[in-house]
């Protein structure tokens, strides 16, 4: 049963994970989407939906809470500015993911997360 286990390890060790997920979220803030397979896209969507929900916020104490979630000043200033104005009247629901097909060296499936226009 896996009652209580909320997240996926996706092979890695807890901070390795940490980093996995900063790193794909700062893709997704600095480009707009970003390329990955399935299972890492599932877990980095809600990762990245809260930090959208800070950056809506724009005050002092949520943008030094991103600062330590995401260690880019550059991208932090990107998501007050640019992707956290974007969705104020939207409630929730940043991000889509589009399924595409496998991934051609091991058959992975791939997919596509990028911020709701």
């Amino acid at each position: 049963m896996r009652h209580r286990h909320a997240h996926r390890k996706l092979g890695r060790n807890p901070a390795h994970r940490k980093a996995l997920l900063r790193n794909l979220s700062v893709t997704l803030i600095r480009h707009g989407h970003l390329r990955t397979t399935v299972a890492k896209a599932k877990e980095v969507r809600p990762f990245v939906e809260r930090l959208v929900t800070l950056g809506r916020r724009s005050d002092l104490h949520a943008r030094r809470r991103a600062l330590q979630i995401l260690p880019h000043k550059d991208v932090v200033a990107k998501l007050f500015s640019e992707v956290g104005p974007k969705f104020t009247d939207r409630p929730g629901g940043y991000t889509r993911i589009l399924k595409l097909g496998p991934r051609k060296g091991d058959g992975a499936p791939m997919a596509r997360i990028e911020f709701v226009e």
